[in-house]
């Protein structure tokens, strides 16, 4: 079983993502492959691409990196990568889906897609506190308010809600989302 995880920055992609893992499943980010090619860390590969210049992961690197991959390769790239690495694996999560082509690629591999969504103030108050590298260039509201509306140009985010198998609102506790995830894997994973 493939389950791919789609939403905004910092909606909860990556806790879902981990509740999945909580549970067997192999996770894997689609900025996993990006982010092992930029810095050369290929052995979990069965094929790659192509390899370029070796440079640090930031969040705008890796947007530039993913969209010429796509642009060269197809918009599956990511998808095909990420299961290629967890190859090994009865079950994946994949954490970070992004466009159409990713979800119609996972549909395809007979997988399921959840959307999760949460407001931007929400949003914005976990990136603040999650504190990641890929997001140092994020120092206010404004820049947040302007990477999620860049990332919504780039990939129409908000438009795959509507061919997700699960959509999850995410703005109560953790423990309310831990409940929303595991009905979900009951019902995608044979008893």
């Amino acid at each position: 079983m493939i389950i791919g995880v789609v939403g905004k920055i910092a909606a909860g992609k990556t806790t879902v993502a981990k509740f999945f893992e909580e549970k067997g499943f192999c996770r894997v980010s689609c900025s996993d492959p990006l982010i092992d090619l930029l810095t050369h860390n290929t052995s979990d590969y069965s094929w790659i691409p192509e390899l370029p210049e070796r440079s640090e992961p930031t969040r705008d690197r890796l947007i530039e990196f993913g969209k010429y991959l796509k642009d060269k390769y197809g918009g599956d790239i990511l998808i095909r990568l990420a299961v290629d690495k967890k190859r090994n694996c009865e079950n994946i999560v994949i954490d970070g889906v992004r466009s159409r082509e990713e979800v119609e690629a996972i549909k395809r591999l007979g997988g399921k897609v959840i959307y999760v969504e949460a407001s931007p103030e929400i949003r914005y108050e976990r990136l603040m506190k999650r504190k990641a590298k890929k997001d140092k260039v994020i120092q206010s509201f404004e820049d947040f308010l302007r990477m999620d509306d860049e990332e919504e140009k780039l990939y129409h985010t908000t438009k795959l809600k509507g061919i997700a198998d699960y959509v999850i609102v995410n703005e109560g506790t953790l423990k309310e989302l831990r409940e929303k995830v595991e009905g979900i894997i009951r019902e995608v994973t044979p008893s």
